[in-house]
């Protein structure tokens, strides 16, 4: 609509050398157009506005049917609430042919959800009209007349989209029923639970200098360590690889959280609803922000570890106190009782872990899984921890030197039993999955992609056993290696198509415009997506330097342990973006209550706050739509395409058009 004002304006017969009655004539054959133009978006708001209502009253009607459901069972059973499970059936468009079991939480998450989505239909409305308002109002301005309020008046504020009042009787009703049947009459519970903080999270300034400074004080650090570390190597020459092997996995801790962090950002900025989907409380969950400020903070902690561990000669300190007082500090961290450095962040996270390490004895959350596939990253940390605690309880000689080396030998069985650790969660999860949902596809196949680990540790175990007995010269010799590289190859071919195809939703037949994709997506170049499976690709088969490298010893392979599993944390990190967006456009998971996912609601400065958005040359612009799909098919928590485009045709010269 802009494009049509401003053009219409430059190829106006100028004022000064055609008569008026022409002028009048060329805007009025323009006015025609134009007209024709809105009453056509003005159709489709309508049409798309009179789906989503019909779509809300009868999830609506579902939600009262569950609700009535739920009520009948706990007065006639008198189970407890969290005990109803099992007994409501899910009644989504998404639901398949197997009885999917719901609690008295997830009916609260459904409502919840549902309240989010009459929120947004809300904004759509009140968005809409504000679009047509103003760029009406621009017309008046560019044309000379007034015939764009007319227009407004008689077909705009008379259109059912903005005078239906039925999404208000809705939203007041769901938070009646919330407050008088889920909350117990207490409303101002139900609405915290409902209702969540404006769209765009506020950044703290002194968060910002806090990791400003920990980050300058970790550079700073860095350097006097890596300079010390190259003068000290003479009194560090023995003991480098154990204190290597200690320092790598809290290390990689850290650029976990950093990364983190940035995933929290690039979701936020991109629409994904992360706390809709991890179902965190929207008033109380960690921001990017805070992740990096925790991130620099413990790199700031483990630099002054490592340097007062390659000064423990000066300060007569034994060497591998530091170590283990590192991880104390960390641990302590974590579980510290008292209400500072987040503690309710921190208590969701041992909840999780819980839950993770209790697997398959629990319902499989989404925050659930996704912690577990995190730890599946993280292999190389909790060998690290075995290998600390081994080497504290057994080779550690706290007044000489002479320790026996048998900590990281796979000789008694315990390395490949904590190697095999986060797969076997994975795997339980999945397990209880199939318990819960009877669908043998993805969830048996799921299994059997984490199962390929356990051979793939088996009979890299019995190849190193094999060749500490008999020696590097046996290993043409050695069957355990080629069992070994087949498993891997089988491993890595199952885990990589299973990102692409099922964790990313790639790979979709109906990707219209976006070849080898998806129908829909988040981020704005598709060149992210492909170079996102090329680099999964590249990574997942990183484990093959270890037979090409480490075998010929080129490298330490101590060293590239720690260089590949940073690489894998970096490959997580970039799994996280596209595991997260298919979530939230697609359900993929079936995790949620119901399908769709809403944005935050809008408060008055947040409303002004869009409108100055939609008056800036880049509009508002979050997620791209692509391909023909039509508009009764929304899958996402952003407005439709029109809407999209109807608020980017605004820019800066707007403003003054309401003083």
């Amino acid at each position: 609509m802009k494009v049509m004002l401003y053009e219409a304006v430059e190829k106006a017969p100028s004022q000064e050398l055609t008569e008026p009655e022409m002028i009048h004539a060329y805007f009025g054959r323009f006015d025609e157009n134009f007209f024709q133009y809105c009453d056509t978006e003005l159709r489709k708001i309508n049409t798309f506005f009179a789906e989503k209502l019909a779509e809300a009253s009868r999830k609506h009607m579902n939600l009262q049917s569950d609700l009535t459901v739920l009520e009948d069972v706990k007065i006639h059973s008198g189970v407890k609430r969290r005990k109803i499970a099992g007994l409501l059936k899910k009644k989504d468009d998404d639901a398949s042919d197997h009885p999917v079991k719901k609690s008295l939480h997830d009916v609260k998450l459904a409502f919840s959800e549902f309240y989010l989505s009459l929120i947004l239909l809300q904004n759509y409305q009140t968005l809409n009209f504000t679009g047509f308002r103003k760029i009406l109002k621009k017309h008046d301005k560019l044309t000379h007349s007034d015939r764009g309020a007319h227009w407004r008046q008689a077909n705009v504020e008379t259109a059912p989209f903005y005078t239906n009042k039925e999404v208000d009787h809705l939203i007041k009703e769901i938070e009646n029923l919330f407050t008088m049947k889920l909350e117990g009459g207490n409303r101002q519970k139900a609405m915290k639970r409902l209702r969540v903080p404006p769209l765009g999270e506020k950044e703290n300034p002194w968060t910002t200098f806090r990791i400003g400074m920990f980050s300058g004080i970790f550079i700073i650090l860095t350097v006097v360590a890596v300079i010390t570390a190259v003068y000290t190597s003479d009194q560090h020459y023995n003991d480098w690889k154990p204190a290597l092997r200690m320092y790598r996995g809290m290390f990689l801790v850290i650029l976990f959280v950093f990364l983190l962090g940035i995933n929290t950002y690039g979701w936020r900025a991109s629409g994904v609803n992360h706390v809709l989907i991890f179902e965190l409380d929207p008033r109380n969950h960690l921001t990017h922000q805070q992740f990096m400020e925790v991130a620099s903070f413990l790199a700031v902690i483990w630099c002054i570890s490592v340097l007062s561990y390659l000064f423990s000669h000066i300060m007569q300190i034994p060497v591998y106190v530091h170590p283990i007082c590192l991880l104390g500090f960390i641990v302590l961290l974590l579980i510290n009782p008292f209400p500072v450095m987040y503690h309710q962040s921190r208590r969701w996270l041992l909840k999780v872990l819980f839950c993770i390490f209790t697997a398959p004895f629990h319902y499989v959350g989404f925050a659930d899984f996704w912690v577990a596939d995190q730890l599946n990253s993280l292999t190389t940390l909790l060998l690290d921890l075995e290998y600390l605690v081994c080497f504290y309880a057994v080779e550690v000689d706290w007044l000489g030197s002479n320790r026996r080396h048998i900590c990281g030998r796979v000789t008694y069985g315990v390395r490949p039993l904590v190697a095999c650790l986060p797969a076997w969660f994975r795997f339980a999860q999945c397990l209880r999955r199939y318990r819960d949902t009877r669908l043998a596809f993805p969830h048996i196949v799921n299994a059997g992609k984490y199962s390929t680990t356990f051979f793939v540790v088996l009979f890299s175990t019995l190849y190193s056993a094999y060749r500490t007995q008999h020696g590097d010269e046996a290993l043409q010799n050695n069957v355990f290696f080629y069992l070994w590289i087949i498993s891997a190859l089988i491993s890595t071919c199952y885990t990589f198509a299973w990102d692409i195809k099922m964790d990313w939703g790639l790979l979709d037949r109906n990707a219209g415009e976006n070849k080898w994709l998806r129908e829909e997506i988040v981020y704005p170049h598709k060149s992210y997506y492909y170079l996102a499976v090329f680099e999964d690709l590249i990574l997942r088969f990183s484990w093959v330097l270890t037979v090409s490298i480490d075998e010929d010893g080129v490298i330490d392979a101590e060293i590239l342990k720690t260089i590949l599993a940073s690489f894998e944390v970096f490959r997580r990190f970039v799994w996280n973006f596209f595991r997260l967006e298919n979530e939230h456009l697609n359900n993929c998971g079936q995790f949620r209550a119901v399908r769709d996912i809403s944005i935050a609601p809008l408060n008055a400065n947040d409303q002004a706050l869009l409108e100055q958005m939609m008056d800036e040359e880049d509009g508002v612009t979050n997620r791209r739509r692509t391909g023909n799909k039509p508009w009764n098919q929304p899958r996402s928590s952003r407005s439709p395409t029109e809407f999209d485009r109807l608020v980017n045709n605004f820019e800066d010269g707007d403003e003054d058009d309401d003083n």
